[in-house]
């Protein structure tokens, strides 16, 4: 199947399940997750119409960057893990950061900004399976975290996270989705503060998106309904 192909796919899932919500569908935003994806093949997904772009890791965004692989994108997102010893390479380099978990690593995103003199878009990633092997601040901690972001002069914090645990089955995740909607409502109500411009909830990947649009999701993260299985390492 062509990228036009793919992609004219999941933009028509995703509009057909907001329809099935009573939601505009241009209220929802794709983002193709590119981990792993060579140059050319991020440049034929934004000739394709993508646009925004998501990257996990850190190495691979500033070697896209260098190369100028995502030039005609709207947006770049980086949506990995990040480490605070790698906060200069992505603070203002990209529009969103979508997986801030700790005090630390806030504390760290406000200073490099405040460097640079300007103010980083973030969301604050929520572990709302209470897994171990995934990143993201517990639900009971997120208030504080949330009002620790809103406290900061270069950082705005745009919304929330989550990536739910691996479902087996369709509307597996159903019930993780409806908390995420509830906290994402919440921790609104309870920002006073300008800066905290909370209008992104980012959850719902390849396997799950549609029904992370019904429960309230704004942003869906998608790779291999766009690309394909993943490349193996060196393959790229």
């Amino acid at each position: 199947m062509l990228m036009e192909d793919r992609l004219h796919a999941v933009q028509e899932a995703i509009a057909q399940a907001a329809r099935r919500a009573g939601r505009d569908p241009g209220d929802i935003t794709l983002c193709g997750a590119t981990k792993t994806q060579s140059d050319d093949t991020i440049r034929a997904a934004i000739a394709a119409g993508l646009q925004v772009c998501g990257e996990n890791r850190v190495q691979e965004l500033c070697a896209h960057l260098e190369s100028d692989a995502y030039a005609g994108a709207e947006q770049v997102h980086f949506i990995g893990h990040l480490q605070t010893n790698k906060v200069n390479k992505v603070v203002g380099r990209v529009e969103l950061i979508h997986s801030v978990d700790s005090l630390h690593l806030l504390q760290a995103i406000d200073k490099q900004a405040a460097r640079l003199a300007l103010v980083q878009d973030i969301l604050l990633q929520v572990n709302i399976g209470i897994e171990q092997s995934k990143g993201g601040v517990e639900p009971e901690a997120l208030e504080a975290l949330a009002a620790a972001a809103c406290s900061m002069e270069h950082v705005r914090l745009r919304g929330l996270m989550a990536i739910p645990p691996i479902a087996y089955e369709p509307g597996a995740n159903t019930h993780y989705f409806v908390k995420m909607r509830q906290l994402f409502v919440d921790t609104q109500a309870k920002m006073p503060h300008n800066r905290c411009s909370m209008d992104c909830l980012s959850m719902g990947m390849s396997g799950d998106f549609e029904d992370a649009i019904a429960h309230g999701a704004t942003l869906v993260r998608v790779g291999t309904a766009l690309f394909g299985p993943r490349p193996a390492p060196g393959q790229v």
